[in-house]
């Protein structure tokens, strides 16, 4: 990769706050975070940015596939703006990173479409 370039890793709520109940997914996508700050502060110097999204609850085919009929009523209803995202209201913060007009003075950000949730911390 060259100068100008950019990495947008894809982390999760889960990862910046946890979930008891997905220890092993809120795991992984913690460690996706440090890993961008990591690969962020190595890749500076190159001129490589490097970012994360992490979302809150998003509608994907998953969702259906994985979960009973009564829990897919309530994916996202948790969250203050009472639904879960849409993928296309996600899509801006992967084109925000990848536009080096938008973000070229963004390295080591994460992006958390979260619904309206906030981070403790």
């Amino acid at each position: 990769m060259g100068e100008g370039s950019s990495i947008i890793n894809t982390s999760s709520i889960n990862g910046l706050r946890g979930n008891r109940s997905l220890i092993d997914y809120s795991a992984t996508k913690g460690a996706i975070l440090a890993y961008t700050y990591s690969m962020a502060q190595a890749l500076a110097e190159r001129g490589i940015r490097v970012n994360a999204v992490a979302p809150g609850p998003v509608w994907t085919p998953l969702i259906p596939s994985t979960l009973s009929p009564e829990s897919v009523e309530q994916v996202g209803a948790d969250q203050p703006i009472g639904r879960a995202a849409q993928p296309d209201e996600i899509a801006p913060s992967y084109v925000f990173f990848a536009s080096p007009q938008l973000s070229g003075y963004y390295t080591g950000e994460v992006l958390a479409p979260v619904g309206g949730e906030t981070m403790p911390g």
